[in-house]
């Protein structure tokens, strides 16, 4: 299907709107970094709770960023974020969870760590046919230039 009038009005659209959308989740993690770092000073004390959201933004601002230079958002930037924030869940709540829901938490890290395996290891093996190159590429006739 040929791109019509339309429907390049329609990418242009949706390319303003997804562009906002990243300046706006850009700001605000910058922000919520600022009020985690702020809460850090008035406590006078670092804990692992806040080491792990610090991270989180982190992670995030990497993926914005990735997202930025490359165009394409690889799925492990979301599952890296996805352990973190439920290392960060265990972490704060230890004491409160059930033996059970911590085995739950736990084997779910671990899911989503296996699926991170799977993912890299997918693309390693089965790179895309489509033009875009895997991350990384270490055969012979590949050359830094």
């Amino acid at each position: 299907m040929q791109p019509n009038k339309f429907s390049k009005i329609g990418q242009h659209g949706i390319g303003f709107v997804e562009q906002a959308m990243l300046i706006f989740i850009t700001i605000a993690t910058i922000v919520a970094t600022g009020q985690a770092v702020a809460h850090i000073w008035v406590a006078g004390a670092v804990t692992v709770a806040d080491l792990l959201l610090l991270f989180l933004y982190l992670e995030i601002l990497t993926m914005l960023n990735h997202y930025l230079g490359s165009g394409n958002l690889p799925v492990r930037y979301p599952l890296y974020i996805g352990i973190i924030a439920l290392a960060r869940y265990l972490v704060l709540d230890i004491k409160e969870l059930e033996a059970w829901r911590i085995f739950a938490v736990s084997a779910s890290i671990l899911l989503i760590a296996v699926a991170i395996l799977v993912v890299r290891y997918g693309h390693v093996k089965f790179p895309y046919s489509d033009g875009h190159e895997p991350e990384h590429n270490h055969g012979p006739d590949h050359h830094s230039k």
